[in-house]
């Protein structure tokens, strides 16, 4: 009975330790470092768990990193490590955590308001540089695309936002967005190379059209922008649509189903 008590005080203390530890890690200016833990090794370790995550945010947003001060820049890398639970032991998925961070816990009113448009479109080229999906080898009959039942790639993002994020550098810094918004298709070509398109909102929405209703006829997709546009004339919608629709088939952004 005595040393179930003795093992039950050893692990309260280790798990007393073990919380201090980490809090101290994440948090050295509002927390204590547990007092059995010399200090060198304490800022040793801190050290150590900051910067790798330091590092994997630098690398997979550098042009945020750019747009700041260093020291804003650490201060916000500071602040995410303080305050977020990460939900991943995997380092490739940080910059994930570090989204969700900016969207759902992030409160300062001196951010850049593009802030979280950037770095979700900075994370986009990785997630897309690692995604395991493969590219289409075979492509499709552009003479007779109508009717060929076509798919958006995987490996192929329509993305919206409201600010022109692709535009974004020291040199440009735009505080308030515009009226039109910015439309791209970022894509991973047969290199494994990340590009990507600015595309017209009319575009956009055929290639919406295309990702929720998967596999039907191309003329069909045509047929409801189209329908959707309000053209005087339909066929010109069609027809132009057509005409991207191949170009991007090149690029095998667009598929055959």
């Amino acid at each position: 009975m005595k040393n179930d008590m003795l093992k039950a005080n050893k692990h309260v203390d280790f798990k007393s330790t073990q919380d201090k530890f980490a809090a101290y890690i994440r948090d050295p200016e509002n927390n204590l470092p547990p007092s059995d833990v010399k200090e060198h090794r304490m800022i040793m370790y801190r050290a150590l768990f900051f910067n790798n995550i330091e590092g994997f945010l630098s690398g997979n947003f550098p042009v945020l990193k750019t747009l700041l001060k260093e020291t804003e820049w650490l201060a916000l890398v500071q602040d995410f490590f303080a305050k977020h639970p990460c939900k991943t032991p995997h380092f490739s998925q940080i910059p994930e955590e570090f989204l969700d961070y900016l969207q759902n816990e992030r409160d300062n009113s001196k951010d850049l308001p593009f802030l979280l448009e950037l770095a979700h479109y900075e994370w986009v080229e990785m997630a897309l540089s690692i995604a395991k999906d493969d590219l289409t080898t075979y492509g499709l009959d552009s003479n007779n695309l109508l009717k060929q039942n076509i798919s958006l790639s995987p490996l192929a993002w329509p993305l919206a936002y409201q600010y022109p994020v692709h535009k974004i550098a020291p040199a440009f810094l735009p505080l308030e967005a515009p009226e039109q918004a910015t439309f791209l298709i970022v894509y991973r070509n047969k290199d494994d190379d990340i590009n990507f398109i600015e595309i017209t909102p009319i575009t956009y929405r055929l290639l919406e059209i295309i990702q929720e209703q998967e596999y039907s006829l191309t003329e069909e997709y045509l047929n409801q922008i189209a329908q959707e546009s309000n053209h005087p004339d339909p066929e010109v919608i069609i027809m132009g649509g057509l005409k991207i629709l191949r170009e991007l088939a090149d690029k095998r952004i667009i598929n055959l189903a």
